[in-house]
């Protein structure tokens, strides 16, 4: 992944190793947080949890929405990444992995979105970073004749993103929902 595709928030990290571990462990707190608690979640129960002062994570994030931007933009980040880890594997495999991580992408983008500007050119830079790593993977499902070839990627993830910003029972139900919409999208037999 280039860091250049994405956002300048992505980019940010500090250069010293001590610093960027308690960046990110801020940022896992935070996501953690937000999807317990709601964007409201105190950041002093976040630094807290992250194991820094409050004065850390201010910081690194000056305002609430510095880090509303920081979590969205390193869920893209971890995004991105995940389609080249998994590039390697079989071309519906590589697609429906890469999906998995997508699902928890928007469990977190659903936790904040409400304090995310669409319009703003991180948010946008964002969209096109992520589309851009998984994209190809669903191509190459689609060539190796396993996805449908009258599906979009776009059809897909706003499928998976409906599926998902539903309610469920349980994990385990939303998992089979999931599972009968892939099996929509696939055409070829394990």
């Amino acid at each position: 992944m280039d860091d250049r595709t994405l956002p300048d928030a992505a980019v940010r990290r500090p250069y010293r190793a001590d610093a960027r571990r308690n960046f990110d462990k801020l940022l896992a707190a935070a996501r953690m947080a937000f999807a317990e608690q709601g964007i409201s979640a105190p950041l002093e129960d976040i630094a807290r949890a992250a194991g820094v002062g409050i004065g850390t994570l201010y910081r690194n994030f000056p305002t609430r929405q510095a880090l509303f931007d920081a979590v969205y933009v390193g869920e893209v980040e971890e995004l991105c990444r995940a389609a080249g880890d998994v590039a390697h594997l079989p071309p519906w495999e590589a697609f429906s992995a890469w999906l998995d991580r997508f699902v928890s992408y928007v469990g977190t983008k659903r936790a904040i979105s409400e304090e995310l500007n669409r319009d703003s050119e991180m948010f946008r830079t964002s969209r096109v970073a992520m589309y851009e790593a998984g994209e190809p993977l669903f191509t190459r499902a689609q060539e190796a004749g396993e996805a449908r070839r009258d599906a979009s990627f776009d059809d897909v993830l706003r499928m998976i993103t409906g599926i998902i910003a539903t309610g469920y029972v349980s994990e385990e139900q939303r998992g089979r929902v999931l599972g009968f919409a892939l099996d929509g999208i696939r055409t070829g037999e394990d």
